[in-house]
């Protein structure tokens, strides 16, 4: 997926959650990022938050440390 449409699409889930209080609001995105965002989608969103971090609402910033991790394959 390219960066600005999984950024864009990250930051369109905090601007939902924004209305809550700010906690809430951090859980609210880091819980929608684990359980919707398929493995692939969450390495990438790992991979630009540490390369790209100003493509992403703070909220989102702020959520990644509480998003599920991706578990590597067993080869």
């Amino acid at each position: 997926m390219s960066p600005d449409k999984l950024a864009r699409m990250a930051n369109q889930i905090a601007t939902f959650f924004k209305s809550r209080p700010h906690q809430e609001g951090i859980d609210g995105v880091a819980a929608h990022l684990s359980d919707f965002w398929e493995p692939r989608m969450r390495t990438q969103l790992f991979e630009l938050l540490k390369t790209s971090p100003d493509l992403f609402d703070p909220l989102v910033q702020e959520a990644a440390s509480k998003v599920r991790p991706v578990e590597a394959k067993a080869s």
